[in-house]
């Protein structure tokens, strides 16, 4: 759902806090004699928070047992003129952004129901803390409902940080907003969705956006010989899309990226149909191509200096009479014949077209593809850290910087030459999966397939298959999809 929590740099300069709807939350750091409160100064308004409370501050952290530690949340009322407030001894830990990021998710879920959260940070965070800390609370307010009526708590309404600058909320607020865009789309169910409505989706965000659109639709993408996402739409009786959006900065680009998201608004596995459990999940498999879409509607106003060009390859991987076969062999766009072994190894054949088509056509300085592409991927890193395959040093070092700066790790992987042979066919120039002579280094052998559309261009593949989905309400997760990757992208274009 939309964001509904409203982010401000004060609202309470003048000492007032609106008692039985206000939290406020108190930093707490790790000190050398033990926990302390991390205020730079206090003004009547905390002080007198401070005055109402049952019991002096250290005596409260004892009793909470607290350490500082990022993340923990112990509260107590506090008298405030007539009435009472909730304060919460909220732990910050170093006072770093990966810190302030957890310490605002927890706290925005602690103050659900109510009505404003006043985070004392003072401006000792910095403005890099400032814009995490905004992120983590935005994000840990986000809700994905479509019950008819709901028995949880509402976000709380406002959060409001004294003393914090503008310039960083905004930043944490665009960012934020991009991921709740990105998690919207994921989580809607496949009844919904499909190829037509991604390009729908697509075409309101490049109208808000001042972005320029094109859809390929099915006659256009048969026609121009996009065949892998022909291919994998097949069997579905909602045709494939190829939605390109175009972003161009005011004056001369620093550079021109092309972003290439794997859009299958529903994966069955096709003919190679994939067990009940791991269906469940399908409706996930466009995260690429939600993360793409969201950062493209965030650039504009982030004031990002390079020309950006967004590929959405959208498929239904469904069954039917008409759908792929094993062994069928399909033409990939620009020529490369390819031998389809499995049906589920479909993301890297809608990719495949892609990212041809950008290197033939787009002239790119750099090519960066994301994608729920393998359960390998999942089972090396787990669901903390994404893969990151790359042709050039610098790009990977760089997109490693932005998602350790935003918290969205990722973890390099090696292109391994030896394995290429694996994905050699005796009927075709390459086959869609490997033969199993090297083991089943599936999330390699896939990259490795993506490379061979990407000319000698810098290219970089991230497979989010582990961080891209969340059993649980965690930090600044929440179940379903998660739009990882989205802020990763963000500061990394806003560096360039």
């Amino acid at each position: 759902m939309p964001l509904v929590t409203l982010l401000t740099p004060s609202e309470n300069s003048g000492g007032v806090f609106a008692t039985d709807d206000d939290v406020v939350a108190l930093p707490v750091r790790p000190g050398a004699d033990g926990p302390e409160l991390a205020l730079t100064a206090t003004g009547p308004d905390v002080a007198a928070v401070l005055d109402g409370l049952p019991a002096p501050w250290p005596k409260l952290l004892e009793y909470h047992r607290a350490t500082g530690e990022a993340g923990e949340a112990g509260e107590s009322p506090a008298a405030y003129g007539d009435g009472l407030l909730r304060v919460l001894f909220l732990g910050i830990g170093d006072g770093g952004p990966e810190a302030l990021r957890k310490a605002g998710a927890v706290a925005a879920r602690r103050a659900k129901g109510r009505g404003t959260l006043t985070a004392v940070l003072g401006e000792s965070a910095g403005e890099e803390g400032q814009t995490a800390f905004a992120e983590g609370a935005l994000l840990g307010s986000y809700t994905f409902t479509m019950a008819s009526t709901d028995s949880k708590p509402a976000p709380v309404r406002r959060i409001a940080l004294p003393g914090a600058r503008a310039e960083a909320l905004e930043r944490g607020q665009a960012y934020a907003r991009a991921v709740a865009d990105a998690r919207d789309l994921i989580n809607t169910p496949s009844a919904e969705k499909g190829p037509a409505w991604i390009a729908d989706r697509a075409a309101e965000v490049a109208a808000e956006s001042g972005l320029s659109i094109q859809v390929r639709d099915e006659e256009r993408l048969a026609a121009e010989g996009f065949g892998g996402l022909i291919a994998v739409g097949m069997g579905s009786p909602r045709p494939p899309r190829l939605i390109e959006l175009d972003y161009r900065p005011d004056g001369e680009p620093v550079a021109h990226v092309v972003l290439a998201g794997k859009g299958i608004t529903f994966d069955t596995g096709g003919l190679s149909l994939k067990p009940n459990d791991n269906m469940k999940l399908m409706k996930t498999d466009m995260s690429g191509a939600a993360i793409v879409l969201s950062v493209m509607s965030a650039l504009a106003g982030l004031g990002v200096r390079a020309r950006v060009t967004g590929l959405l390859a959208t498929a239904e991987n469904s069954i039917s009479g008409s759908a792929q076969r094993p062994g069928d062999v399909i033409t990939q766009y620009g020529g490369t014949t390819v031998e389809v072994l499995n049906t589920d190894a479909e993301g890297r054949l809608v990719l495949a077209d892609a990212l041809a088509y950008a290197d033939r056509h787009l002239d790119p300085d750099v090519m960066v593809d994301i994608a729920t592409l393998t359960g390998a991927a999942r089972v090396a890193l787990g669901s903390a850290y994404g893969a990151l395959f790359s042709t050039s040093d610098p790009l990977a070092a760089a997109l490693t910087e932005a998602g350790a700066g935003t918290g969205e790790r990722v973890w390099r992987m090696p292109l391994t030459a030896e394995y290429r042979d694996g994905l050699d066919s005796p009927v075709a120039d390459l086959a869609n999966i490997a033969k199993a002579k090297y083991g089943r280094p599936g999330a390699i052998e896939a990259a490795l397939f993506l490379r061979e559309f990407t000319g000698s261009r810098p290219w970089a593949h991230l497979d989010i298959s582990g961080p891209g989905r969340s059993t649980a309400d965690e930090g600044v997760l929440t179940k379903g999809g998660t739009g990882f990757g989205t802020r990763l992208l963000l500061n990394w274009l806003r560096s360039l």
